[in-house]
């Protein structure tokens, strides 16, 4: 089990920054910092890497801006941000929101990304359920270990963790394990300091794990995460507004930026790519 050390932030692995961009949701209606096109998620991304972000959690739009699983579409993306950030870490995503199918889902592992998100379980969100069958999980993470291609365990219930030792016993998983908890949205388990405690304190020894809190909450929980050691996921994925109070508008680059500042203040040194993939045992 994961032991929770007194001032852990300040014996931690450099800080791994994972920028979160686009998501399925937000719409240019909702923001007009929202990337959605090939070019402006390179743009988007580009900002971020110079600041410190050293992985991107990566969702691809079609040409009305809606979410889509096309493998040619992710295509674009991924080449438009390895033209401007050569070395940064990217993880596709396999959400089901949209289109439950597997194959479709796992379209984008054809393109082996680095990384690519795994939901541990299903759960309903405000706009979609996100429906994640047992033999959907297995034969996702089969198509990832195959690929040599790292899952980031998304983590949305506690639950969800024994679903991820589970899986690890019986061979699904493998080291290193990766997990992104993600706490706060509605359907999901709430964004109390002590929910992310519960949610640490379950984990695997000898696993990695990130956090992030979705809109009002991503900013708590990131510099939670940080203090206990912890990595963070941030951007306007999760969050639209950089202040809920004032309903301003949040991009991308004032996000990781807030993050860079607040974990510099507390002596968390942030990671480079080449870090973060050693951390995350992608050098392996």
């Amino acid at each position: 089990m994961y032991v929770l050390k007194e001032f852990d932030c300040l014996r931690a692995d450099k800080l791994i920054i994972t920028l979160a961009p686009t998501g399925m949701i937000p719409t240019k209606k909702d923001t007009p910092y929202v990337p959605i096109t090939p070019e402006e998620i390179a743009t988007d991304v580009y900002e971020a890497y110079k600041l410190g972000a050293s992985v991107v959690h990566v969702h691809a739009r079609d040409e009305l801006g809606k979410p889509t699983y096309k493998k040619e579409k992710y295509e674009q993306i991924f080449l438009q941000i390895k033209k401007k950030c050569p070395d940064i870490i990217i993880c596709a995503s396999t959400s089901g929101r949209v289109d439950p199918q597997v194959e479709h889902r796992g379209e984008v592992l054809d393109l082996y990304p680095e990384m690519a998100s795994l939901t541990m379980g299903s759960l309903n969100f405000p706009k979609y359920p996100s429906v994640n069958p047992m033999d959907t999980i297995m034969r996702l993470a089969r198509m990832m270990n195959d690929k040599g291609i790292l899952p980031e365990l998304e983590i949305f219930e506690a639950g969800f963790i024994n679903t991820a030792k589970y899986l690890f016993r019986k061979g699904y998983l493998k080291e290193p394990l990766h997990f992104c908890l993600l706490l706060g949205s509605l359907g999901s388990i709430s964004a109390n300091l002590s929910d992310l405690t519960h949610l640490v304190s379950s984990l695997p020894a000898e696993c990695n794990w990130s956090a992030t809190g979705i809109g009002r909450f991503q900013t708590q929980i990131n510099v939670a995460s940080i203090l206990m050691g912890g990595h963070v996921r941030v951007g306007v994925e999760d969050s639209i507004y950089y202040n809920y109070p004032d309903s301003e508008l949040a991009t991308n680059a004032n996000l990781v930026k807030r993050i860079v500042r607040i974990a510099k203040e507390l002596n968390r040194e942030i990671a480079t790519p080449a870090e973060a993939r050693t951390i995350l045992g992608l050098n392996k």
